[in-house]
């Protein structure tokens, strides 16, 4: 993570930080908005952390290291919806919420301090969905977007008509929901209610950078939200015979089998929960035997 550089985008009275390798992690991309009265950063990122644009306040989509790693530029007031703001205040908050087994607790935490710069921002207020941020002549409005973590949230700047969208990112990843905090449905509620906001652009956290217009944002919208379909194919595909949720977990929905790291098997075992319960409930799986599933 040597890189601390970005490259500036700009769209009308927003300029978009641009991250290192596009905004991919452990990179990500930053907002700059400027106003009559003030500016404030949305996201500063790791490529921030060694030099940034001036602002008067910082804004957070939500707990998540790589969308905070630049926070040590800013002296100003930071805010981020009430949902995590217990995890922005708090490192071993925001540990905790990985949900990582004990054993990974250590060297996680010393990530997130070195390599992210996390020391925890207890002075971090809250805000609330539709909470506006007056700059003089432009305004910035909390979406909230949950599903992601319990605070994650997009953010309308008006009047330029830009909806950043943070991590609903549209990759080929597809939606994160393997946190400890996170929620399937959540999230899909989430991107519908993204889907219904009519923008001159949407911007991304990661890679995809900035869509132009409704109609295009709402197809990458659709496609990035056929991921979910995609692992509850895969899912009962497997489940042709019975599976624990270990096997599940191993089988894997979420990462490539190339993809290693303590985070993995928690992140796919939660995952395979979460789609395990909503298909039982729609009767498309059934508990076969005691920690057994199958497809019906």
């Amino acid at each position: 993570m040597n890189a601390r550089t970005y490259m500036e985008e700009t769209y009308g009275g927003i300029s978009v930080l641009v991250g290192a390798q596009r905004g991919a992690y452990p990179y990500c991309n930053s907002l700059l908005v400027r106003g009559a009265d003030a500016a404030l950063v949305i996201d500063p990122s790791l490529s921030l952390a060694a030099g940034a644009p001036p602002a008067d306040l910082v804004l957070v989509s939500h707990a998540h290291e790589d969308h905070i790693a630049g926070l040590g530029s800013y002296d100003g007031p930071v805010h981020i919806h009430d949902g995590d703001l217990g995890a922005l205040r708090s490192r071993e908050a925001m540990l905790a919420g990985f949900g990582l087994p004990k054993e990974a607790f250590a060297v996680t935490d010393r990530m997130l301090r070195d390599e992210f710069h996390v020391t925890g921002c207890p002075d971090a207020l809250g805000f609330a969905d539709g909470s506006a941020f007056d700059l003089g002549g432009r305004t910035v409005t909390v979406v909230h977007l949950p599903g992601h973590t319990p605070g994650h949230s997009g953010f309308l700047i008006e009047p330029d008509g830009f909806l950043f969208v943070a991590d609903i990112d549209l990759t080929s990843f597809g939606p994160f929901y393997g946190d400890v905090g996170s929620d399937l449905a959540d999230f899909e509620a989430s991107m519908r209610r993204c889907a219904e906001i009519d923008a001159r652009w949407y911007g991304t956290a990661h890679q995809k950078g900035v869509i132009e217009g409704p109609q295009e944002f709402r197809s990458r919208l659709a496609g990035f939200a056929d991921v979910i379909e995609r692992r509850e194919e895969t899912l009962l595909s497997f489940l042709a015979e019975p599976r624990s949720v270990g096997e599940i977990a191993e089988h894997r929905l979420v990462y490539r089998p190339h993809v290693d790291g303590v985070h993995v098997g928690p992140v796919e075992r939660r995952t395979a929960e979460r789609h395990l319960a909503r298909l039982a409930a729609n009767g498309l799986v059934a508990e076969v035997d005691p920690g057994r599933f199958r497809a019906v």
